[in-house]
């Protein structure tokens, strides 16, 4: 799931858009240094169950010079002791854990400007049913990335454009706009070969590419793992957005919703998802997924999909928001910033990774709360971050 997918987050965070009337003011990151004893319900979780996110990125940041800049999580150098440190705590020691963070790491209350609150959403590993051939029901293709489509990185020609990318295709020798999610649903890409599976359902695979990655069942009963590998570059239109734009009350924009409006709407439900002009490619995973934006296996419950324009990959997290599914109503966990997605924009907004299955389409799908966030800076560099204002 990296920068690719733009998570259901996206579906809902839109209808929430379309109801502010004035313009706000442009995102900037403010920082202000805490203690743990600050942070709401941090001494009821576990922070051992989110050692196992923090040593996979670990390992993707130690593979830098100790110079090597992470944003505002400083510099290489500024973890190689804390990461030293976290790969020395026994799995499920709860104390070696709370004392590793309190010792190696500082939270600072994140704002965007003077606003301390922001959106937190979910995002699962969705399931569908399809074939490696396409017969009977199995009727709808997962294109790969073709070979054609250009990705650009914005920043590497820009320093102003940091983080933003483009997407297209060569033509006469200019970067052109590549096909649209319905000139691709109306064959755009077909004969070419790039069908990696198929599936029984448009409405499964509109979702699939809002979550980034999934498992295909195939008919035998073993699964085929895919996840995101590119996308056409099209602008992404949040369809709960559209869907608000029309009237619908924004609270009630949640993913399950928008499948049953969909679903009791006939054509105007594939006119809905038609909409969004945004479309992603898949590959086939191998071994541990789904892969974050870093390049590592998700953790359940434990991964974040953030606004890396802000918050780097790698830096824990901590997140107090409402909870629609937890008995407290709240949700007060150690994340590990590991994703990004296109609608998770802004330095208090954060796609939190539920993982697979029944239980975790249910709370990613109906996950869509206020709530605040602590970043949590290596030692290091919080010295540079100045002292407690």
């Amino acid at each position: 799931m990296t920068w690719r997918r733009f998570l259901a987050a996206g579906l809902v965070a839109g209808a929430l858009a379309a109801c502010t009337a004035s313009k706000p003011p442009a995102d900037k990151l403010v920082l202000t240094r805490a203690a743990f004893g600050d942070l709401p319900g941090w001494s009821r979780d576990d922070p051992s169950a989110a050692l196992p996110a923090l040593l996979k990125s670990c390992a993707v940041l130690l593979k830098g010079p100790d110079d090597q800049a992470v944003g505002i999580a400083g510099q290489v150098g500024d973890w190689r002791a804390p990461c030293a440190d976290a790969a020395q705590v026994a799995p499920g020691d709860h104390a070696a854990a709370r004392a590793l963070f309190e010792r190696d790491f500082v939270p600072f209350r994140a704002a965007d400007n003077d606003q301390t609150e922001g959106l937190f959403t979910g995002y699962y590993e969705a399931e569908l049913r399809g074939s490696l051939t396409r017969g009977d029901r199995f009727t709808v293709p997962l294109y790969r990335r073709p070979t054609d489509l250009v990705s650009v990185d914005l920043g590497q020609f820009r320093p102003s454009l940091k983080g933003e990318r483009i997407a297209g295709k060569v033509a006469n020798g200019k970067l052109v706009p590549y096909a649209t999610r319905a000139e691709i649903e109306a064959g755009a890409l077909a004969g070419r070969g790039l069908e990696l599976a198929w599936v029984d359902d448009a409405v499964d695979a509109f979702f699939l590419a809002v979550q980034g990655s999934g498992r295909v069942i195939l008919p035998d009963g073993t699964a085929l793992r895919v996840g995101y590998d590119g996308e056409n570059g099209q602008p992404y239109v949040t369809i709960g957005r559209v869907l608000a734009g029309q009237g619908v009350p924004a609270d009630q924009i949640t993913m399950p919703f928008l499948r049953r409006w969909i679903a009791d709407h006939g054509p105007d439900g594939v006119a809905l998802m038609d909409k969004n002009p945004s479309y992603i490619f898949f590959r086939e995973l191998k071994g541990d997924g789904p892969m974050g934006a870093q390049g590592v296996a998700l953790t359940p419950g434990r991964s974040a999909a953030v606004d890396r324009g802000f918050v780097p990959l790698g830096l824990p997290l901590w997140i107090d928001t409402s909870d629609p599914v937890d008995p407290s109503g709240r949700l007060q966990r150690l994340f590990v910033a590991q994703d990004v997605g296109g609608a998770i924009r802004g330095p208090v907004r954060a796609d939190l990774f539920f993982g697979y299955g029944p239980d975790a389409a249910n709370h990613a799908g109906l996950m869509k709360g206020k709530g605040s966030s602590w970043l949590l800076l290596p030692t290091g560099a919080a010295a540079r971050q100045g002292p407690r204002t």
